[in-house]
């Protein structure tokens, strides 16, 4: 059975749409800000980060609706209800009868309940609640849309850090293909917490550009000096080819293939092997040669082993001539929403023709394989996408995303 995206929603760093996402896009300037509360963690050497500021959840949002939505989950949710809209279905009574479920994740909950929480065990105040669980479990994205929209159809949680997202359209577009399901949201999310950008701080894997926070992340470039961690979550609606004819709507893309695989070795070194086979996988599963895709979202998070890691396995597969981008050089690496909004971005591109580059790439690292890095906007004319994200466990995963034409 062949899946369809037909709506999608996003809350990022550079708005809530794909006008603004795209005006990001075009001024070639990054979302990375210097973050001044930062200093006061003295173990914490990075205060740079990709903040969506002044943030307003809609105003139609009732107390009791927000009572169980920590910041993740408000912005899961209104991607999620923006997704809806575009697809027609946000008043729809076929997603409150069992049609339609969720699939989504983040790398945590909202981790300032999840302080709360821990206060307990050091007999600190706390502003505990029956809600402080709900706004910290690893599925409050998933739960907590499916709740707010009445949704009753099956739910997958897909907390896998960075592959989060992409994990959700993968799976999601398995349960439609298979006949499980017409109707899924599929997405991931992330709130901002210094406490994330600790983790990879601890790794010697966060930029230390502090004094040129708009200069940094730099995917695969020579002087790149690892990820500048974002925030944002972004929602897809995908929908059985049954459904969109019944209802009578034009898809906006068509996805056709999906390939996952782990390493199996070692929880944060990443291997070229499988994430070629994930790659290898999504081919297979879309049916087509490695020259039929157009241009590839890289994970590339500007760290130095991943993204000459990620560039061998892109080159094993496609060649040299293969145009790629990282879209993480404008909005940081927003980790369980990442999937969900390169995907969006690919879907946008492939549809308006023209691909934007990487920033900050000035010179490629001699050391990452041979590919079409793209350093300037280009206009390609491609019927398929590869959307790539790989994940802290050793998680691989490749969407490949269909141009809708009048053939199909």
């Amino acid at each position: 059975m062949r899946v369809f995206v037909t709506g999608y929603g996003l809350v990022s760093a550079f708005g809530k749409s794909w006008q603004s996402l795209k005006q990001g896009l075009q001024k070639g300037q990054n979302a990375v800000k210097y973050i001044k509360e930062w200093e006061q963690y003295k173990d914490l050497t990075t205060y740079i980060a990709a903040p969506i500021e002044n943030y307003e959840y809609p105003k139609d949002w009732t107390r009791k609706q927000l009572r169980s939505l920590g910041r993740v989950s408000q912005y899961s949710v209104e991607a999620a209800g923006l997704a809806l809209k575009m697809a027609g279905l946000l008043e729809d009574e076929s997603i409150q009868d069992g049609r339609m479920g969720v699939a989504s994740g983040s790398s945590t909950g909202s981790t300032n309940a999840t302080l709360q929480l821990a206060k307990i065990f050091l007999n600190e105040e706390n502003d505990c609640n029956a809600n402080s669980y709900i706004k910290s479990m690893p599925h409050t994205t998933a739960a907590n849309i499916a709740i707010f929209y009445g949704l009753k159809g099956r739910i997958i949680p897909t907390s896998s850090a960075c592959t989060s997202a992409s994990h959700a359209i993968g799976y999601s577009y398995e349960a439609i293909k298979y006949g499980k399901i017409p109707m899924m949201i599929a997405g991931g999310g992330e709130e901002l917490c210094p406490s994330e950008s600790f983790v990879f701080n601890s790794l010697y894997a966060t930029s230390q550009k502090n004094s040129t926070p708009h200069l940094t992340p730099s995917p695969f470039d020579a002087h790149r000096d690892g990820l500048v961690v974002g925030e944002g979550a972004a929602m897809l609606i995908l929908e059985s080819e049954e459904s969109i004819k019944k209802r009578e709507v034009e898809p906006l893309a068509e996805v056709v293939g999906f390939g996952s695989t782990c390493d199996g070795t070692h929880i944060t070194r990443p291997q070229s092997d499988t994430m070629r086979a994930a790659m290898e996988l999504a081919l297979l599963d879309a049916s087509i040669a490695p020259e039929k895709i157009g241009h590839i979202n890289a994970h590339a998070t500007a760290t130095k082993q991943g993204d000459i890691i990620e560039s061998i396995a892109t080159h094993q597969v496609f060649g040299e001539k293969m145009p790629i981008s990282s879209f993480k050089s404008y909005l940081g690496h927003t980790l369980g929403a990442c999937g969900a909004l390169e995907s969006i971005i690919s879907i946008e591109m492939m549809r308006e023709k023209l691909f934007y580059p990487t920033i900050n790439l000035n010179k490629v690292d001699k050391e990452c394989a041979k590919l079409d890095y793209l350093t300037k906007a280009r206009e390609i004319d491609t019927y398929y996408v590869m959307n790539n994200n790989f994940a802290f466990g050793g998680i691989n995963t490749s969407l490949i995303f269909k141009k809708i034409s009048k053939k199909s």
